[in-house]
């Protein structure tokens, strides 16, 4: 049997009923719903179960009649007084429902119009008048009969303000329910504005919201017409707020879908376009990076996240940021030299004389580039060494780096680490991030298209760190042996083996270089060069490199080895060569502008030229200091420009054994200072000083050039003879030098810089050279024809300098330092 039928859908204002003519229910008045009241409710009515709807007074509904006892019961009402009971089920799964089915407050209808429909079925329009309670069943068969009684509200609410403003509310938001959904007509509205009756306006609203069956009967069955107002009024709120909510998650998808769409189709022309006019479409680059990764040499792992990473990229819209980014991600991958190497070149006597021919000197260096290649060609899988070569600037540091990659037969590549201070430039940023980059590592090595370079970290020393990281640090894992097999770049995301790279690293000192970072690095000393270096190198290199850079021939301009001296002596200061290199390139400057002129030239450079092209000298050789006044002793110092001599006077005047040091004095060579006036003190009898002389004079020792900040404990022993000078009024030997730590035990320490200190003090004409034996080492490191014609006293006590530097002669004119000398002079 077929269920009852709730055709709740029809427009609010009325029904059309198509039969030969429409026609039009009308709206319920005040007068009608004051007549409907009134009418007499029949004391038995034949009730016609419901199964999902309820039926409120005064709203016409249609229904359709499945069930034979209702179809029984419409036909017999309709032919008498058309006047029935309807009450809804408990269960709509119910067929045949007993009066304990169905729910105690129900509506008597009358019913309109009886139809019989096209599927055979029978529709009836009804409509409410007024609610009943079910008081006992009267009968069974063959359809439903019960006694009834009214069902009235409680409490008038006609002239309660609140219950104004309820009703108004009520209005407004089924008006704005209305509007917004699409499935209500739109003359609804006309409908709900010309409900005249609050009651009725509430029943029709009760009967056409969206709510169950429950609901409805809960709201039936209440008898307080305000407090009906206000629970249809909670749920007409929630149901517009959820309308809304729909309607704007509606208009959210369908703009993103016309977004899509648009986009979609302008990419279709795009592609278009550009199929015609020969350029590469998406798919055209995607086809072309497979077919590139098909001859990729890579490990598994690599690959499996390539085509992950192809696969995504087929997906995404080409005009979506993302696929640039995944674009260039991918494009990375291919262009990295993954399992790439060059072959390197085992000819141990090809590489030596690459290094041999552009370098000179550098012993040490080729001695251990020459090491690694040996071992090498005996065992192929030996790590490469990380190597740090520390030196003054201009020494041929970063250079060397092209002749060891020409010399193994590399690929070289330079990275400048000068004012580097974010993590990102050595590892990389996250994918994240716009504008993303891989770390200059991976850059380099993609660069190089090689996966084992000789790969340069130039200045390593000049690393700094701020907030955005520490790159010293990020450094440790590429220059550890140990970990750079599968250093991390975070844009890459993969491992990618360094192992196989030639990392030299360069420094002009070890100081500011952190403590784990440099017990990483294999440290090779690069001294200054002599003065034979120097001009060996400008004859052999420079002046033949400048000729050429400036258009003139080989036989055009000669430099003689006494000019090259000349110039290197009085126009630079420094343990390299880069401004000898600028000297000869302006001397070679003016003779060029001289031919380009069509100007005589000269073939020879002379002092002349030298001094018309470069000016007035700008530095002059160092010169001795008599030995005429005590306590006036030449030392030798260290900076980064090289090696240079320190005068260091003291003298004394009357007063309580005060200590002044001037000069720009660091505190650890003002401590040696103090140190060597301890050390007199203590041992002031074996040197023939009177104790009382250390109360009765100040002492003052200054160091020239005080505009020149100057530190570290080399000076000790020149402290030491200068302050025994000065108390024993003796002369120090002339033409004699020394550079030492002290301590107050009487020892000397070894200190640095030896080479570049011997090379200033033959610049000044020094003969004699005090040092600690522990610097025996470094002497024996300089080739013999550069120091023939110096004489070196190696020392381990403090004593022993000053019986090599004093002479047992007084200088003129001495003072009196104590009493008893006072009177030793007066007889």
């Amino acid at each position: 049997m077929q269920s009852d039928q709730n055709f709740n859908n029809l427009p609010l204002s009325a029904i059309g009923i198509n039969d030969d003519e429409p026609e039009l229910i009308p709206l319920l008045t005040n007068e009608d719903e004051e007549q409907m009241n009134n009418e007499k409710m029949p004391e038995v009515v034949s009730i016609l179960p419901l199964r999902n709807t309820v039926l409120f007074p005064g709203v016409v509904i249609p229904i359709t009649v499945g069930r034979d006892k209702s179809i029984k019961l419409i036909k017999d009402a309709y032919a008498s007084d058309r006047i029935i009971g309807v009450v809804s089920q408990k269960d709509v799964s119910i067929e045949d429902p007993k009066i304990s089915d169905l729910n105690q407050i129900g509506t008597v209808a009358q019913i309109l119009r009886m139809l019989r429909m096209p599927d055979g079925n029978t529709t009836v329009i009804i409509q409410g008048k007024r609610r009943f309670k079910v008081k006992e069943m009267v009968q069974e068969d063959p359809y439903l009969k019960a006694s009834v009684e009214p069902f009235s509200d409680s409490v008038k609410a006609d002239k309660d303000q609140e219950f104004s403003a309820i009703v108004d509310s009520l209005k407004d938001i089924s008006m704005q329910i209305i509007q917004q959904s699409p499935n209500i007509p739109t003359e609804a509205s006309f409908a709900i504005r010309n409900i005249e009756s609050p009651s009725f306006l509430i029943n029709f609203i009760s009967s056409n919201m969206n709510a169950d069956v429950d609901k409805k009967q809960f709201l039936l069955e209440m008898n307080n017409l305000k407090d009906r107002a206000t629970k249809v009024l909670e749920h007409l709120t929630k149901e517009l707020q959820m309308l809304e909510l729909k309607n704007q998650i509606q208009s959210k998808v369908k703009t993103d879908l016309d977004k899509q769409q648009r986009e979609y189709f302008l990419n279709q022309q795009l592609k278009t376009i550009q199929e015609e006019l020969g350029g590469n479409t998406p798919d055209k680059e995607l086809s072309e990076m497979r077919e590139r990764a098909r001859s990729k040499k890579w490990s598994k792992a690599v690959e499996e996240v390539f085509n992950k990473e192809m696969e995504r990229l087929g997906r995404i819209n080409p005009a979506a940021a993302e696929y640039s980014v995944t674009l260039n991600y991918l494009d990375l991958l291919l262009e990295l030299p993954w399992e790439e190497f060059t072959e390197d070149n085992y000819d141990l006597k090809r590489a030596t004389k690459v290094l041999n021919r552009d370098h000179f000197g550098l012993d040490k260096v080729k001695t251990r580039i020459l090491e690694y290649l040996a071992v090498i060609k005996l065992k192929n899988d030996m790590k490469s060494p990380i190597m740090c070569l520390v030196g003054p600037p201009g020494v041929g540091k970063t250079s060397l780096g092209k002749s060891i990659a020409e010399a193994l037969g590399r690929k070289y590549v330079r990275m400048s680490l000068g004012g580097l201070r974010d993590e990102a430039e050595i590892r990389g940023h996250r994918k994240t991030y716009i504008g993303a980059m891989p770390g200059r590592i991976i850059q380099n090595i993609k660069k190089s298209k090689s996966s084992n370079p000789v790969f340069i970290l130039d200045e390593i020393d000049k690393l700094t760190n701020d907030f955005h990281g520490d790159p010293s640090s990020a450094l440790l894992e590429v220059l550890d042996p140990e970990q750079n097999t599968a250093f991390y770049d975070n844009y890459v995301e993969l491992e990618y083996d360094l192992s196989k790279v030639l990392f030299i690293a360069t420094a002009n000192s070890l100081s500011s270089i952190q403590p784990a970072l440099r017990d990483r690095l294999e440290i090779i000393d690069i001294s200054g060069y002599t003065l034979e270096e120097k001009t060996h190198i400008a004859i052999n290199h420079l002046v033949k490199k400048q000729l050429e850079a400036h258009g003139l021939k080989a036989g055009q301009l000669s430099f003689s080895p006494a000019i090259l001296k000349k110039i290197i002596e009085q126009y630079t200061w420094e343990s390299g060569v880069r401004t000898l290199e600028k000297c000869i390139a302006g001397v070679v400057r003016s003779v060029a502008k001289m031919v380009a002129l069509e100007e005589k030239a000269p073939t020879r450079v002379s002092e002349e030229l030298v001094h018309k092209a470069l000016g007035a000298p700008r530095f002059m050789p160092d010169k001795l200091i008599n030995n005429d006044v005590a306590g006036v002793v030449t030392g030798l110092a260290w900076n980064a420009n090289g090696g240079s001599v320190l005068f260091i006077e003291s003298s004394l005047s009357k007063g309580t054994g005060k200590l002044t040091l001037t000069g720009n004095l660091g505190d650890v060579m003002k401590e040696s200072a103090v140190i060597a006036l301890a050390y007199l003190k203590a041992h002031a009898a074996e040197f023939d000083i009177d104790a009382k002389a250390f109360h009765q004079w100040d002492i003052h020792t200054h160091v020239p050039e005080g505009a020149t900040p100057k530190d570290g404990p080399s000076a000790g022993i020149t402290m030491l003879t200068s302050l025994a000078s000065i108390f024993t009024q003796r002369k120090v030997k002339n033409k004699i030098a020394m550079t030492g730590e002290i301590t107050l035990r009487g020892k000397v320490l070894p200190v640095g810089g030896i080479k570049e200190k011997i090379l200033a003090a033959k610049r000044a004409g020094i003969k004699e050279i005090i040092l600690s034996s522990d610097n025996k080492k470094d002497i024996m490191e300089i080739k013999k024809d550069y120091i023939k014609d110096l004489v070196f006293h190696y020392v381990d006590t403090m004593s022993q300098v000053i019986d090599i530097a004093l002479t047992t002669q007084k200088v003129k004119n001495a003072l009196q330092i104590t009493e008893l000398e006072k009177k030793d002079s007066k007889k």
